[in-house]
């Protein structure tokens, strides 16, 4: 006699098994751990089984992960996924625009929480966007803000212009509208949705007691931390979690390009090394994305030109020397690579698994991965971290 194990990994309230052996009758399978199980005791032979389940890249299949998943988020709070002990730099509105972005660059921040004295409160961000669209300004009406104005010009006046300045442009991030937060008390799904549904990166964390004193801001929540933490409950069983070895090529997930002859809900941008660096800036503001893959003249992958990379101008007054329509990407990436040295361009292939993807968007400092081809390093998609979100929360 052979004890045979056969199992049903996709969830359920009940599932049952028959084949040959049973007499086609259905036998119940146990629940262990986050799937279903029988074993049987057979002898040597033959034997007729129904079907194989759903393949792996069903619709079921993924449904039933996204709902694990939904489950994991709902019973955790976002006290899971703050640091114990950490700091967080908070920038006074009524800095002038100068010395908050070069605060801002010398300490490496793409955004940071706007303090609002006469209110009391954290009231908005200051973001990297805030950087191009000012630099957008500077360059094609010099007389409304002049680079002298930038000294003197405050976050909270620039903030008010903005919107007057850009209010009839197709421009992300123009709408007024109150600070964006959560609680500390919130499950992680509804922290997760909020950041995605609001085409942020962060949103801050407001304490939920009555307790008015200090400061209400604890600290701020972004998506890494919140993949990081699911990565790490996902590990703890990864043989529940089947879809986990699926080749991303057979996922729905991340922004493609044509020749793949895959669909996505956005057009894949890519940008050559002498194309100017205005274009590609508007290109990120446009799209609503934080970055763009920089290609050779082959199509090859050179590197990612980032919104946070804009951050490079604000080092010694750099933008103020600079005509930015002269400025091509390769020029803009030179600037980066003189400020903050050469970086890795994280990549992955359309063969890896759902798990390396989700496993190398969980290490900090990766906010995405371009899928190339092997060999010629060909750019064939890009999976950011609002993909990996999007695609596990459904």
């Amino acid at each position: 006699m052979v004890h045979r194990r056969f199992s049903w990994p996709f969830g359920g309230q009940r599932a049952s098994f028959c084949g040959s052996f049973t007499g086609w009758r259905e036998c119940p399978m146990g629940l262990v751990g986050t799937e279903f199980q029988v074993v049987f005791d057979l002898p040597p032979g033959l034997y007729q089984m129904p079907p194989e389940p759903p393949s792996r890249n069903s619709g079921m299949q993924i449904a039933v992960f996204r709902h694990r998943v939904s489950e994991i988020l709902l019973h955790n709070t976002i006290y899971d996924v703050v640091p114990v002990s950490s700091k967080i730099a908070i920038l006074d509105a009524r800095l002038p625009v100068k010395q908050a972005f070069n605060i801002m660059h010398d300490e490496g921040l793409a955004l940071v929480p706007l303090w609002d004295d006469g209110q009391g409160t954290v009231t908005g961000m200051l973001t990297a966007s805030d950087f191009v669209l000012i630099l957008r300004k500077l360059q094609r009406n010099i007389r409304v803000l002049g680079h002298e104005e930038l000294e003197m010009h405050s976050v909270s006046a620039w903030k008010e212009a903005k919107l007057q300045y850009y209010g009839g442009a197709d421009v992300a991030g123009m709408q007024r509208r109150p600070l964006v937060h959560v609680k500390d008390s919130d499950n992680l799904r509804d922290v997760a949705l909020t950041i995605i549904q609001n085409e942020i990166s962060s949103v801050p964390i407001f304490k939920s007691s009555t307790d008015i004193s200090g400061i209400p801001l604890l600290n701020l929540a972004t998506l890494p931390g919140i993949l990081k933490f699911l990565c790490s409950k996902l590990q703890e069983q990864p043989e529940g979690y089947p879809i986990l070895r699926n080749q991303i090529s057979s996922i729905p997930i991340g922004t493609w390009s044509q020749h793949t002859g895959r669909a996505s809900t956005r057009q894949l941008r890519t940008s050559g090394l002498s194309a100017p660096l205005i274009t590609c800036l508007d290109f990120l503001l446009e799209d609503r994305i934080s970055s763009i893959p920089i290609v050779a003249d082959n199509g090859s992958l050179v590197d990612v030109y980032s919104l946070s990379d804009i951050m490079a101008l604000a080092k010694n007054d750099v933008y103020a020397c600079i005509e930015l329509e002269q400025l091509t990407v390769e020029n803009a990436l030179e600037l980066q690579y003189q400020v903050n040295g050469r970086r890795q361009c994280h990549t992955c292939l359309s063969t890896s698994t759902l798990l390396e993807v989700l496993d190398q968007l969980s290490v900090p400092g990766v906010r995405r991965l371009v899928v190339i081809e092997p060999m010629t390093r060909f750019v064939q998609g890009i999976i950011s971290l609002r993909d990996a979100i999007t695609f596990l929360l459904g």
